[in-house]
This record gives structure tokens, C-alpha cells and sequence, in this order.
């Protein structure tokens, strides 16, 4: 086996202590969740999290959303369905 290292991170007190509470709900203490991640890096080669906005949305979700209410905005809207499927030569 081989020989263990120390490391030592800066985190303010409030989002340690919510964090040791969660993982003690999980069954884990703070050494087992940061070795869990850490060998998730190594086996994921990324960053083993999903990262989401204030919205709930992972960043490639959000910007999808954005791109398309963007593009609604410039489409051309109807007030009949006549209208529509004139436009659409129906």
C-alpha cells in the first residue's frame, strides 16, 4: 500500500459544518467524502460534479433555452390558424 498524504484545504466554517452534517447523514466523515472524490477524478479524468445555474439547468441546458427564446422572440407570430397555414401554403 502506499504511504498516505495529508492535505489541507480553506473552507469557511458555515459550509464545513453544513457539509460534515449532510455527509454524516450519508454515513461518511469528511476524510472518506474527499478521498471518494478525489479517486472519482482520477477515474473520471474530469470533474465528477454536474454544475447547474441558479435555475436548476446544467450550463449547456441554460444556454439551449437562452439560444431558443432568443430565436422565438424574432419569429413571426400568427393570429389564426388561417394565417398559419396560409404562411405555410396549406
Amino acid at each position: 500500500m502506499s504511504a498516505q498524504e495529508t492535505i489541507q484545504i480553506r473552507i469557511d466554517k458555515k459550509t464545513k459544518d453544513a457539509a460534515k452534517q449532510t455527509l454524516h447523514e450519508l454515513g461518511l466523515d469528511m476524510s472518506s467524502a474527499v478521498k471518494l472524490f478525489l479517486t472519482n477524478v482520477v477515474n473520471s479524468k474530469s470533474i465528477p460534479l454536474d454544475l447547474r445555474t441558479a435555475n436548476g439547468f446544467t450550463i449547456a441546458q441554460e444556454q439551449a433555452l437562452i439560444a431558443e427564446t432568443k430565436q422565438a422572440k424574432h419569429s413571426r407570430g400568427f393570429d389564426t390558424l388561417d394565417d398559419l397555414f396560409a404562411d405555410l401554403e396549406i
